[in-house]
């Protein structure tokens, strides 16, 4: 067969610099996109040709074919089973057949120059497979579905170079080369990174409206490393929500608030959005907390594990209070968090909100410590639990527990949602609701739950139940292992207080008296103070679903909203506005204009027609009260701002940054409670290299590969 040319990737871009260490810039031949990436890292262009230019990603794809049967001077070979089968067809080069089998026939030869499965298949020893040049489009998207399982999944890098794994590639892939780990730590994931980087800053550059928010973690308990994560919410020029991890950044043991705050700092300066945020959302007192999630204490939900462990890292979590005290920031006293908490005031002022997620789980939290008399019965409880999922048939309990993610018993994994006072309390409410069906199934024994026991838990989950609902409506059913743009606003914080605060009113607990009044406590000292935000008044009142109908003193909060609106609106209010993170001030991009009929009107054929009169723009107060008047909707909101954005220009313009406040802690938190439970299994390991990018990446995986 004639020789094939030598075909590169490259030949459909022009090349326009190259720098130091094989970095080069390309512009796309087909539309000029300019393209950044390495000579020997060339994924970026093989994706680029794939998804905007199919016609000529074929054509690469064909040429590079055409080069390797130029390069096999063999035929396929297939080997045969006794009952006629083909199981593998191999290409292979000519003389294998003579010179695999050592000692034997003419036939056995030939089988044995293919070799066993991991001879002939693996190209490595005997077998003739050719294997992929390096940027071979099929070597390439190999490689990046590698790394972003290994993003997906959390998984170490060094993954790649498991026995086991590699031999599976060579069965499902024998021309594929795998890489090494360094090669995809140093090379492939700092280079998906980078695309990232590029894209989010591009999307940045005409985003109308944003907030952002800083989560810090402390990866174990006596750690002096962690991480700083920045996330950045806003609202695009179609009036469409998305959220993007800017950074997540390593931090030592030294860290100081300041260090933080500079850190911080040069985040909003690389990305360009330095004096643009409505608002941080930062947590100086809760953000270290995140590590030990709260937790019904003395429920272990856990099932029997095969290892004799006994559920220690459940354990661990819940009764971690004490151990979160002594890693709060890395230190074994709240000095340094009292630094950081006065450094985030000083530096944020009235820009600074505090995560309504978080404060709402701190509620439960004290309100579960102030009850300490329910320990013993919740462990009892799980106990019970753990003994007829593990006992009882799975057929049968799928009659009680139903929804997705609560049966986690029996000789399954347990979930990390298994952690979740949330999930603990709706397993919880299924058990008590059926009680008696599950004693019928398990036989009478010592982990029945007697009538006072069963009492203290119904009330101990009546009491929760609004709490819960609040959580699940500003989360929803967020997943780790899927970020999404799903965005929940503040505007649903304030009408969740005051349901909140009339419920622990009106509700009685003659079992639990200390529950109620821990809870109430808390409540009045962290989520009341809402009540009279600005902020939240706004947002909620903007809300379609809301406006004022949650009021009981309508006038008030009728001026308080006017307040409000006129600093953030352009039109009444020309000067720097006070809220943003600097000095200056970026009034937002104006929406593009809808395109003019390019048919002209003419005058005298269409004199019949009424001229349009001039209207005059109405006043902040006029948009306002004719919103009010409007009857509430349950449109979403964003939807409603988009449509109505003409009818109500100032108040939409407010309703574009209140709404980039979120509600619930951002994606990467769950992402940092992940790692937590996939890369550090053992208790004192060293944090993996470059966990800090594989956080990016996964938090950004929409961003990348969707």
């Amino acid at each position: 067969m004639a020789s094939v040319s030598k075909v590169s990737i490259l030949d459909y871009f022009n090349i326009v610099f190259e720098g130091e260490n094989g970095k080069i810039e390309s512009n796309c031949k087909a539309c000029g996109t300019r393209i950044q990436a390495k000579r020997s890292v060339t994924s970026n262009f093989v994706t680029h040709l794939k998804r905007k230019h199919q016609a000529m990603y074929d054509d690469f794809v064909k040429r590079k074919d055409m080069k390797r049967e130029g390069y096999s001077s063999g035929s396929l070979h297939s080997f045969t089973t006794n009952g006629g089968n083909t199981r593998y067809t191999l290409p292979i080069s000519t003389g294998v057949g003579g010179g695999g089998g050592g000692g034997g026939g003419g036939g056995a030869a030939g089988v044995g120059g293919m070799g066993t499965l991991e001879g002939g298949v693996g190209g490595g020893s005997g077998g003739g497979v050719t294997k992929f040049d390096r940027h071979d489009p099929r070597q390439v998207l190999i490689s990046e579905a590698i790394a972003k399982m290994v993003v997906r999944d959390l998984q170490p890098v060094s993954t790649v170079e498991n026995q086991g794994f590699r031999e599976l590639l060579q069965l499902l892939e024998p021309r594929y080369t795998p890489e090494p780990k360094h090669y995809i730590r140093s090379q492939l994931l700092p280079a998906y990174a980078y695309q990232a980087q590029l894209a989010t800053r591009q999307a940045l550059a005409s985003a109308h409206a944003l907030s952002l928010s800083l989560d810090l973690w402390r990866g174990l308990s006596g750690a002096t490393s962690g991480y700083l994560a920045v996330t950045c919410h806003f609202l695009t020029s179609d009036w469409q929500m998305r959220s993007a991890l800017l950074a997540c950044l390593p931090l030592t043991g030294g860290s100081s608030g300041n260090r933080v705050l500079s850190d911080f700092d040069e985040v909003c300066h690389s990305h360009g959005v330095s004096g643009r945020a409505f608002r941080v959302v930062a947590d100086p007192h809760l953000a270290t907390t995140a590590v030990k999630p709260c937790c019904l204490p003395g429920f272990r939900i856990s099932p029997p594990l095969a290892n004799g462990h006994d559920g220690d890292e459940e354990e661990e979590a819940d009764s971690g209070n004490d151990v979160v005290q002594g890693i709060r920031n890395g230190h074994g006293d709240g000095g340094e968090e009292g630094e950081l908490e006065d450094s985030w005031e000083q530096c944020f002022g009235v820009s600074r909100v505090d995560c309504f997620s978080r404060s709402l789980e701190q509620c439960v939290r004290e309100g579960l410590r102030s009850c300490p008399q329910l320990s013993s019965t919740l462990a009892k409880a799980a106990c019970f639990y753990n003994y007829i999922t593990s006992a009882v048939p799975p057929e049968k309990l799928s009659q009680v527990f139903d929804a997705p993610g609560l049966m986690m018993g029996g000789r399954g994994n347990i979930s990390d949602a298994a952690r979740d006072w949330a999930v603990q309390l709706k397993v919880l409410r299924r058990l008590l609701d059926s009680v008696e069906f599950l004693e019928e199934l398990s036989g009478p024994g010592e982990l029945s739950l007697d009538s006072t026991e069963r009492a203290q838990l119904r009330e101990l989950a009546d009491t929760l139940e609004p709490f819960t609902e609040a959580w699940d409506m500003v989360h929803g059913e967020r997943q780790a292992d899927i970020p999404t743009d799903r965005h929940v606003s503040v505007s649903l914080a304030l009408p969740c207080v005051l349901g909140l605060r009339k419920h622990l009113s009106e509700t009685s607990t003659p079992h639990c008296p200390s529950l109620l009044a821990g809870l109430s406590q808390s409540v009045e000292r962290l989520l009341v103070p809402i009540l009279e935000n600005p902020l939240y008044i706004t947002a909620t009142t903007l809300d379609p679903q809301f406006k004022l109908t949650w009021s009981s003193n309508f006038d008030w909060h009728r001026q308080v909203l006017i307040e409000e609106l006129s600093k953030h609106s352009t039109a009444s209010s020309p000067v720097n506005l006070n809220t943003d993170l600097h000095t200056q001030s970026q009034t937002p991009p104006a929406p593009a204009l809808s395109p003019v009929s390019s048919l002209s009107r003419p005058c005298k054929l269409f004199s019949f027609i009424k001229q349009r009169p001039n209207t005059q723009a109405k006043s902040l107060e006029q948009e306002l009260a004719v919103y009010l008047r409007e009857e509430p909707t349950d449109e979403e909101a964003l939807h409603y701002w988009r449509r109505k954005a003409i009818d109500f220009p100032l108040l939409a313009q407010v309703a574009k940054r209140a709404f980039t406040v979120p509600a619930c802690g951002t994606v990467v938190e769950s992402i940092f409670t992940t790692a937590g439970h996939r890369l550090l299994p053992e208790r004192g390991c060293v944090l993996p290299k470059n966990l800090e990018t594989l956080i990016y990446l996964k938090a950004n995986y929409r961003l990348l590969w969707t």
